[in-house]
């Protein structure tokens, strides 16, 4: 048994030393964060909140819940590192205004088609050149984080957490649900698309990195990225209305 196991069952162990042990994972993963987000976003800021998440980890980690430690600790940690990004939200209300456009211009035209919506029927079906589009999904990659609440009502956020050890069944169930439902409308997304959400999310390679193995420039793969996460939040929008 480690440490950190006799830690969270026995409580054998301070939260110092469950700091110490775990600092560097709060610092990868708000670097990695940060590798995505505007300059105005302090790396410190984001170290913070995850230290707070990783305090809130040690506490509330359930090992019957059958993730490790880590697994646990990492996904909380990003969740308050989220949580901090939200309070202090930069991004103009233009750019969520025309994220929702997007999104609601590539679900026209996939009802309309029965098919993925290509880049120039979404820009024909907002009246505006191709550049322009390709624009606006560069502008929006710096700010969408998507989210169980950002596909609902269009916040910043990010994919779903796991569920809190203190949820009772009906929101675990809903959760789980949840899951399985952004699982399967990843699998439908364009193959590019996909390559690219695997690549960013289970890979964790940054969008320079992604451009290299796909052959395509760092700011194609952020137009890429941005169009699939206002694709995947059209294709959950009537899933998330009735939660």
């Amino acid at each position: 048994m480690s440490g950190v196991t006799r830690y969270v069952t026995s409580q054998e162990v301070d939260q110092d030393t469950v700091v110490v042990w775990y600092a560097p994972l709060v610092k990868r993963i708000a670097y990695h964060l940060l590798a995505r987000l505007p300059p105005s976003v302090q790396v410190d800021d984001l170290i913070q909140a995850g230290m707070i998440g990783l305090l809130e980890s040690s506490r509330n980690y359930d090992p019957s819940q059958q993730a490790s430690f880590e697994t646990y600790a990492g996904i909380r940690i990003r969740g308050a590192m989220l949580d901090e990004i939200r309070r202090n939200d930069w991004a103009p209300r233009s750019v969520h205004r025309k994220a929702r456009q997007i999104a609601s211009a590539i679900h026209m035209v996939e009802v309309r088609t029965g098919r993925d919506a290509r880049d120039m029927e979404v820009a024909e079906m907002l009246a505006i050149p191709l550049e322009e589009y390709h624009r606006i999904l560069q502008d929006a990659s710096g700010y969408r984080l998507l989210s169980r609440e950002d596909m609902a009502i269009g916040d910043d956020g990010d994919f779903p957490d796991l569920p809190d050890t203190e949820a009772g069944p009906l929101e675990q169930l809903e959760d789980s649900l949840f899951r399985t439902a952004l699982a399967d409308a990843i699998s439908r997304l364009p193959e590019r698309e996909q390559q690219v959400m695997s690549l960013y999310y289970d890979d964790e390679l940054n969008l320079r990195e992604i451009g290299a193995i796909l052959g395509v420039s760092e700011s194609r793969v952020s137009q890429i990225h941005s169009q699939a996460m206002l694709r995947l939040r059209t294709r959950l929008h009537d899933w998330t209305r009735k939660t």
